[in-house]
């Protein structure tokens, strides 16, 4: 009985999760984005989210290294929205430097795309 008090003690002393690492590197952010490496960004969103178009900002994770996509929301004939019609959750990527490399994080699946023509730099 003892040992089952110390267990629940030690499991209610949690501390609060570290900021996400991956094995992969340290978190990151682009820099000096061109056209090419917005396009790489885009691409590798969209290849993540199965073909579904998106629109990013030119300065997608260019000040943070993580990145949230919600849907687009849906709005009746007079503009306002629609009831009813959110479907799904905000998409959560993450940015890490990988040596040379920078490799984004899809949260969902795990799954990581490295970005072509792109720069990174390490978050300090």
């Amino acid at each position: 009985m003892r040992v089952a008090v110390l267990l629940l003690l030690a499991a209610a002393c949690k501390t609060a999760p570290e900021p996400q690492r991956a094995p992969e590197g340290p978190l990151a952010r682009i820099v000096n984005p061109t056209p090419r490496s917005r396009a790489a960004l885009a691409q590798a969103v969209r290849d993540a989210l199965d073909g579904v178009p998106v629109v990013l900002a030119d300065d997608a994770l260019t000040r943070e290294s993580t990145l949230v996509l919600e849907r687009a929301r849906h709005l009746d004939p007079e503009g306002h929205r629609a009831q009813g019609r959110e479907l799904g959750r905000p998409e959560k990527f993450t940015l890490f430097k990988t040596g040379a490399d920078c490799v984004l994080v899809h949260e969902r699946t795990g799954r990581r795309l490295p970005l072509v023509a792109t720069e990174c730099a390490a978050v300090p």
